[in-house]
């Protein structure tokens, strides 16, 4: 499977044989996961090459912690900290690569400077303008739910219904994406893990991921190392790595077509047993 990309002409993704494993690069210092910050331009592109080697199938680039609790950071400030590195890492590889923003003028910038993807968080809804700057680069877009915003999300987050009241934030995502120009194989649905959520929405979003990609997208699943895994394993974010890959391979088993984790070799092998033993008979490496 080869995926390319040229600044301007977003790469065709192929979703047939998922799940494709993202991984993630935060370009930032405050990111819940100590080991996958990479605030300097160097730190970034070696974490970049480490997981190209290891076999990702996307990067997935963030200026701006999106962990609960975190603050605002400005336009200027994330444009400082992704655009080097989108430049960077395009000297060397053609990997599809995905910006983690919620800003338009980032979303254009990164365009411009070669990736493919924005995973916006909050669903086209933080600014007007990114709708129309995906579309006009025909771009991907993941359309995340999540309640509240960042800072606030954990607070006290209440459903009646959270599979329901997921379905039906990520359809009126997906008529808002749709209406701007979006097209429609361009369009990933994710439904916030830990992005307000009490830890039984969690556990009933993953139960029921079947009836997120039954609206018609491709589904990706965020729960590498989050705290809600730590309320079923008692430990740490550091010591994570196994709760992950379960979470992963459960995800893969019902369907998820991407998954956004820490650790690609880890999760990569997982995802093989799992083919080699419910799939084809065939390990995948990408």
């Amino acid at each position: 499977m080869t995926l390319m990309s040229v600044p301007g002409h977003p790469a065709d993704i192929d979703f047939s044989r998922k799940p494709l494993v993202m991984g993630i690069i935060n370009c930032t210092p405050d990111s819940f996961f100590p080991s996958s910050r990479a605030a300097a331009l160097a730190d970034a592109s070696r974490k970049a090459r480490q997981l190209i080697d290891e076999g990702a199938h996307i990067l997935d680039l963030g200026g701006e912690s999106s962990r609960p609790g975190a603050d605002y950071v400005d336009e200027d400030e994330e444009l400082r900290r992704v655009i080097p590195v989108v430049e960077e890492i395009r000297k060397f590889s053609h990997i599809p690569l995905s910006i983690d923003t919620r800003k338009a003028a980032v979303a254009e910038a990164a365009f411009k400077a070669g990736a493919d993807i924005i995973n916006d968080i909050s669903a086209l809804q933080d600014d007007e303008a990114m709708a129309a700057i995906v579309a006009d680069y025909g771009a991907y877009v993941v359309l995340m739910h999540k309640k509240g915003s960042p800072r606030d999300m954990q607070l006290q987050p209440h459903y009646e219904n959270v599979l329901e009241e997921v379905l039906a934030g990520l359809k009126q995502a997906v008529e808002k994406a749709s209406k701007a120009g979006v097209q429609k194989e361009k369009i990933i649905l994710d439904p916030g893990i830990g992005f307000g959520k009490r830890h039984q929405d969690n556990l009933d979003l993953l139960r029921n991921i079947p009836r997120l990609s039954a609206l018609g997208y491709p589904v990706l699943i965020g729960h590498s190392r989050k705290s809600f895994l730590e309320k079923i394993s008692g430990r740490g974010v550091d010591e994570r790595i196994y709760a992950s890959i379960s979470a992963g391979v459960l995800a893969q088993l019902k369907g998820a077509a991407v998954l956004r984790v820490h650790d690609v070799a880890a999760t990569l092998d997982a995802v093989a047993v799992v083919r080699a033993i419910e799939g084809d008979g065939v390990s995948w490496s990408g």
